[in-house]
């Protein structure tokens, strides 16, 4: 993505969402002018970390002794809970010069778990406040650390690239000179050139799908550019096939809420699903009993009626495990569902015998 397209991503997730957003990009694409304009445009005090100038007692603070008690002082640079909104920028996270400066700031951009505190060390950040990072590649061409997988896995990476269209648009609103704009115009090979490919091995994780589907749920980004944002959380390939079965409307499994509270518009596409798409969406089933296993009469029939249709295989298993789920068993134990269940029944207590 271009720059203006970054300040369009992370004025979304920043305004949106607790999220880390990283962005990667080669020296001099406007990586930080871009952040500070972003930081702007939603209104909110702008505060710079230098993180290769910086060392450990820089963010935590220095201690100090009150009374038995060893406190830390808190940080010049970190806002407090009645200070204006405040986007806080870590520069050149992977420049930090001492490993232990990175490990402290580890804590600091990881987001913060639901219902706590963004923190670092024993401060803690208001939720009003929040945090970006930005890099250069670790491809050989820059003094900078290699940053582990699991601190890769805890942000939302950016790659920004030179875009010719979006540097000249700056160049006019800054009022560059004319005769470099023209230059430019006309040989935009001149602009900086990108260097190796930017691979941080980014690759698909539990923590890295949770990260997708808040952005699903709280943000919206252009067509464009919503695979790249998911690119950088779960890697190319697993953003292609996520994106590609989002687009395959038709081939995609029912969801645990049609099944249960829309039957009578599903059924025919329930009886035509192939075992493997039938089997996501028993998975789905599965999961959302064992989180709310409170069935309304209308749900109980559906379900019921779904099981019907289940080749005997899969029947066997979906109702093997929802009898683990106490009061999904006690439903299905009723007379009135003898006709579609009664043989799994007796399928799972030959099985035990």
């Amino acid at each position: 993505m271009n720059i203006e397209q970054m300040k369009t991503v992370v004025r979304e997730i920043i305004t949106k969402t607790d999220l880390t957003p990283c962005v990667v990009g080669h020296r001099g694409v406007g990586k930080t002018a871009g952040i500070i304009q972003a930081c702007r445009a939603i209104d909110r005090k702008y505060v710079s970390l230098r993180l290769g100038q910086m060392e450990v007692g820089d963010l935590v603070g220095i201690p100090f002794r009150d009374g038995d008690t060893m406190h830390w002082s808190r940080p010049s640079w970190m806002p407090g809970d009645d200070a204006p909104p405040t986007l806080i920028h870590c520069d050149e996270l992977n420049r930090a010069q001492q490993e232990d400066t990175l490990q402290a700031i580890f804590q600091f951009v990881e987001p913060p778990a639901e219902g706590m505190l963004r923190s670092l060390h024993t401060h803690q950040l208001s939720k009003r406040h929040k945090v970006v990072v930005s890099i250069n590649p670790p491809d050989g061409t820059y003094q900078v650390a290699t940053l582990d997988r699991a601190l890769i896995d805890r942000m939302v990476m950016l790659f920004v690239e030179t875009d010719h269209q979006c540097w000249s648009r700056y160049a006019v609103e800054r009022d560059l000179d004319g005769d470099v704009r023209r230059f430019l115009a006309g040989n935009q090979g001149m602009l900086a050139r990108q260097g190796l490919p930017m691979d941080l091995q980014v690759e698909p994780s539990e923590r890295g799908w949770e990260m997708v589907s808040i952005l699903r749920k709280n943000c919206r980004f252009p067509g464009d550019l919503e695979m790249e944002v998911y690119a950088g959380i779960v890697g190319k390939e697993a953003a292609i096939m996520f994106m590609r079965w989002l687009a395959d409307r038709r081939g995609r499994p029912l969801t645990a809420t049609e099944v249960l509270n829309n039957w009578d518009q599903v059924y025919e596409r329930a009886s035509a699903q192939r075992d493997d798409v039938q089997a996501a969406t028993v998975n789905d089933l599965i999961a959302t009993l064992q989180a709310s296993p409170t069935l309304e009469p209308g749900q109980e029939t559906n379900l019921v009626a779904y099981i019907a249709v289940l080749p005997r295989d899969l029947r066997f298993g979906f109702v093997k495990s929802l009898l683990k789920i106490p009061k999904v068993a006690m439903l299905l134990a009723q007379d009135k569902h003898d006709a579609v269940i009664l043989d799994a029944l007796r399928t799972i207590t030959e099985e035990a015998c």
